[in-house]
This record gives structure tokens, sequence and C-alpha cells, in this order.
């Protein structure tokens, strides 16, 4: 009897392929956020989507505040149209950052996420900036 994990037959090598090489187009992880941080080399723009008042409590250093329902043709016409935009909201149970993901490639940029979130980075132990970064993932506000 297959187990739970292969009763359903796994994907060939060149399906898995596509499939993850197609990730990795769409997201990033805390990890390398934080290292292209750490060697300077930040050719994208970490883009915090809560909103201002959850910005400023807790966010992840180097990153700007444009909340999603602030990203909008006139904000977004100071950056060039090849900007690369990272975008992260609280963590994995808050959707405002494919909301912002959206706003940004409809505006012809190019976006990724930042899986896990603000929550992610302060699982990997990362430090936050803000007025109180310390914060624990107890509970980080999105508001967006």
């Amino acid at each position: 009897m297959p187990s739970l994990i292969s009763e359903i037959p796994a994907a060939t090598p060149s399906e898995s392929l596509q499939h993850f090489s197609r990730r990795l187009a769409f997201e990033t992880d805390c990890s390398d956020v934080h290292q292209s941080q750490k060697m300077g080399n930040t050719d994208y723009v970490l883009v915090d989507v809560r909103s201002s008042g959850a910005f400023s409590t807790a966010h992840v250093p180097g990153a700007i505040n444009i909340p999603t329902r602030s990203i909008t043709e006139e904000r977004m016409s100071a950056y060039p149209r090849d900007t690369l935009f990272v975008v992260y909201c609280a963590g994995p149970h808050c959707n405002g950052v494919h909301r912002a993901a959206v706003r940004l490639a409809g505006l012809g940029f190019s976006v990724k996420e930042m899986i896990g979130g603000l929550t992610g980075w302060v699982d990997e132990g990362l430090p936050l900036q803000g007025d109180t970064p310390a914060a624990s993932t107890d509970g980080f506000s999105c508001a967006c």
C-alpha cells in the first residue's frame, strides 16, 4: 500500500524543474533578502505593503513603506519601469502581498514576493527596525 505521499504519483523530473523554476521567478525568501543586503547587492526595492502605522511599529531594515492601496500609477511613476520590487506583508496568513504584487505587475513592474513576510523574517532570527523593533511573532499587524 502506498504512503500518503506516494499515493498520488510525483511529477516527472522535467515537470518538477519547470514548476520549481517558475516559483523562483515569483518568490524570494528572507534569507536571500538579508544576504543581499549584507553584501550591498540590492538591485531591487524592498517594499513593506502594510499600513504606515504597522510599518512604523516594526519593519525589515532597508524596506520602504508603500501600503497596497497606495500603489497607483501616480505614486509609482517615480520608479523606472525596469525596477524590480520585492514585496512583503505581515506573514503567510495575509494576502495583502498578493494584492500588492498584482497592482505592481498591472502597472508594468517586475515583482517578487518575500515569502514568510515579517513573520518569516523574525522566524529566521533577523533584526527589525521601528518603534518596537524587538516585536515578537505574537502577531504583526497587517492593516493592508
